[in-house]
């Protein structure tokens, strides 16, 4: 459920982390999961049967998306939206002034425009059987607009063994990548996005 703290905001749960109050109900978890999936949908993957117009960059205008809720869901109001978005400890949203967008995980023709990450070397989890041809033919997307890269050993190992028992864990070596003009995105403090990463840049990791 998404409750609001007077002091800290929206926060998922029967508590705020942040000072233990039990704060406002906003939306319960039935209703937060329907919202999550519409949100997720429309943001994503079909903004067009929606009826939304979407720009390059993926925002769309958070009335019109609010008008569009609301006739879908007569329950869904302007806050229960910025709840949600608020309260994602994934950070799969974004609200800037008037406007919406996901922040990853678009399959539909989006050129996002996130700050470029620093970091010397990224990580990518995949499984056994698909190590050997990613090492070969680099990281290329498959059902999504970019790549989805981690920013630690850790978290591409935890995002692939949702797919897999036992990982490989990639090494993308991002600063010799971006001497040769690729572009890497930071989407979330965990999740970078890239167009595609070729195989010279690749490498498995040794853990850490």
């Amino acid at each position: 459920m998404i409750r609001k703290c007077n002091e800290h905001g929206y926060f998922r749960g029967e508590v705020c982390p942040e000072c233990n109050t039990k704060g406002r109900h906003v939306l319960g978890d039935r209703y937060e999961e329907r919202l999550g999936k519409f949100v997720s949908g429309a943001l994503r993957h079909f903004p067009n049967a929606t009826g939304l117009e979407m720009d390059k960059k993926g925002w769309v205008n958070l009335d019109q998306f609010c008008n569009i809720l609301k006739q879908k869901y007569k329950w869904a109001t302007k806050e229960s939206l910025i709840s949600l978005v608020e309260s994602d400890i994934k950070n799969r949203y974004e609200i800037d002034g008037g406007y919406l967008r996901a922040c990853y995980g678009h399959s539909v023709d989006v050129e996002l425009d996130h700050c470029e990450c620093d970091l010397p070397y990224l990580y990518y989890g995949v499984s056994q059987e698909e190590a050997d041809m990613i090492l070969e033919n680099g990281i290329k997307p498959v059902h999504q607009r970019y790549v989805h890269l981690s920013t630690s050993y850790g978290k591409a190992n935890d995002a692939a063994q949702v797919h897999t028992d036992n990982p490989i864990i990639i090494k993308i070596d991002v600063d010799v990548a971006r001497e040769n003009g690729m572009s890497f995105m930071s989407a979330t403090d965990e999740i970078v996005l890239a167009k595609q990463v070729p195989s010279e840049y690749l490498s498995i990791a040794n853990f850490g």
